[in-house]
């Protein structure tokens, strides 16, 4: 099994989410793992490994060892890390109260500056790598903001060093992720300190399981232990960062009280919870009413551009989740067959009930998210909180200039016709296109005048299925329209 026409990942579609290995029935398909990786650091006395821990990983760890999907498992993660040899291990959740008062003041500018809108969340990498490659007018909408993940990294690699007098070299950033893609995230070049990784290894929670198993430690009777200080504290905000709908609801905690200058007592929006393919909500904060979107799922966040594009609808804030579920449901989460559904709802559960439990619930309020403006960044979106806790995209168009012959034409006098087989027209009928192609030039008998062949962007996705004759690039190309578009710019060009 392999990519589409022979081609590496890094030169297709593939946003490296992994729900293809949590779905292919053989299980020919697997994560890239890092565990070795993992022991070899923590095997090594002269290195200091920190972890850090994802909010949706506390509610899935515990399935493999007997505990009820969506049992909060956090303490004893912590423990079993510890036995490991892990010298420290902080809570993601401290870095997504950090990415949660970064994001809501870039979009405070926005709505000062008057846009651009919408603005996009980017803590999904999945979904930022696949803005890069399908959506790059809408970059500038996208929050500058690092993911959770990075934007720990960045504070192990700059400022837990410097507190705790470190050297740089012996230091391991250790992540335990439910995303596949977060591996890929890791690796950009964009997030490194020193020429190195922020993010020195990314671990799944499947290979955080097989790493316990593996230590023959007894997970289910572990007595719990606490994250390590003084960054191992998140708020519930932090935490439903895990679910889909969770990040925009953080936001809205954080962007309530900046804006009414009253605290809220009611922290929870419910308006946004949900596993509706695509949610929507009007939020009145201090006289302004703000419009949102929660989506989960890039097929449905492809029809919500589009209308988008055309005007028809028009949010303010817009959170895009790749995974079902949002990071519950990710590719490196244990399997949640055969009642994927039930699993999923039970881990979201979960985690609104650690909110709920939660002392502190808006990150605002967050003294470890203090200590560090305090003493490092001074304040949210300043100069060294710009240099550290964001980060900047680019295109990354897929390929345009190759051609990938199917039918190649014998006359020197031919007409050369390409289909995109991206995404978004694959799923739009692109595929048949080839087909039926082939079949016409057949049927007019032209095949040694027709050269017929895939690529990869054309780059009108949303107008798409897309196909170029010569270099004449046609949209909205439907199986109705192909024969009359073959007639009159195929045919006429070798009359």
């Amino acid at each position: 099994m392999e990519p589409a026409f022979g081609k590496d990942l890094n030169e297709v579609e593939c946003v490296y989410c992994g729900q293809c290995s949590v779905r292919c029935p053989t299980a020919a398909l697997i994560v890239k793992s890092e565990l070795d990786r993992a022991w070899e650091s923590v095997l090594d006395s002269d290195k200091f490994v920190i972890a850090q821990i994802a909010p949706a990983v506390r509610v899935a760890v515990g399935e493999s060892f007997g505990l009820e999907s969506g049992e909060v498992s956090t303490g004893k993660i912590v423990a079993a890390l510890k036995k490991i040899g892990f010298d420290q291990v902080f809570d993601t959740a401290f870095s997504a109260d950090v990415t949660t008062v970064e994001e809501a003041e870039e979009f405070f500018k926005r709505i000062q500056n008057g846009g651009p809108f919408p603005h996009f969340t980017s803590c999904c990498p999945s979904w930022v790598i696949y803005a890069e490659r399908n959506y790059p007018f809408y970059l500038k909408n996208l929050s500058s903001a690092r993911s959770p993940q990075q934007i720990f990294g960045s504070v192990i690699k700059n400022f837990v060093t410097r507190i705790e007098n470190i050297p740089l070299e012996k230091v391991v950033s250790v992540s335990i992720m439910p995303c596949t893609a977060k591996k890929f995230e890791a690796r950009r070049p964009e997030f490194q300190t020193g020429g190195k990784p922020d993010v020195d290894i990314v671990m799944t929670a499947q290979e955080i399981i097989k790493m316990i198993k593996s230590a023959s430690i007894d997970f289910k009777d572990l007595e719990p232990a606490p994250f390590d200080v003084p960054l191992g504290l998140g708020t519930g905000a932090g935490v439903i960062f895990g679910v889909t709908g969770g990040v925009t609801e953080a936001v809205l905690r954080y962007a309530s009280e900046r804006l009414t200058e009253k605290e809220l007592t009611n922290v929870e929006f419910a308006v946004v919870r949900g596993f509706e393919s695509l949610r929507e909500a009007e939020v009145d904060l201090g006289g302004r009413k703000i419009k949102v979107a929660v989506v989960h799922g890039l097929a449905n966040l492809q029809k919500l551009v589009k209308e988008i594009r055309e005007e028809k609808r028009h949010y303010d804030l817009v959170e895009v989740m790749n995974c079902p579920g949002g990071c519950i449901g990710g590719g490196g989460m244990p399997l949640a067959y055969p009642d994927r559904e039930v699993v999923l709802h039970k881990r979201a559960r979960g985690l609104y009930n650690a909110d709920r439990m939660s002392a502190l619930r808006k990150a605002q309020d967050n003294p470890s998210v203090k200590f560090v403006y305090d003493k490092w960044l001074g304040k949210p979106n300043s100069e060294e909180a710009e240099k550290y806790l964001h980060t900047t995209y680019h295109s990354r168009r897929r390929i345009t200039k190759e051609y990938i012959k199917i039918q190649e034409a014998k006359d020197a006098q031919k007409v050369d016709i390409a289909v995109c087989v991206g995404t978004s027209c694959y799923l739009k009928g692109s595929y048949n296109l080839l087909q039926q192609l082939q079949e016409l030039a057949k049927e007019y008998g032209v095949q040694d005048r027709v050269s017929i062949g895939a690529t990869f962007c054309l780059e009108r996705c949303s107008q798409g299925p897309n196909i170029r004759i010569n270099d004449e690039v046609i949209s909205g190309v439907t199986d109705e329209r192909l024969k009359d578009i073959f007639e009159n710019h195929v045919l006429a060009r070798l009359t």
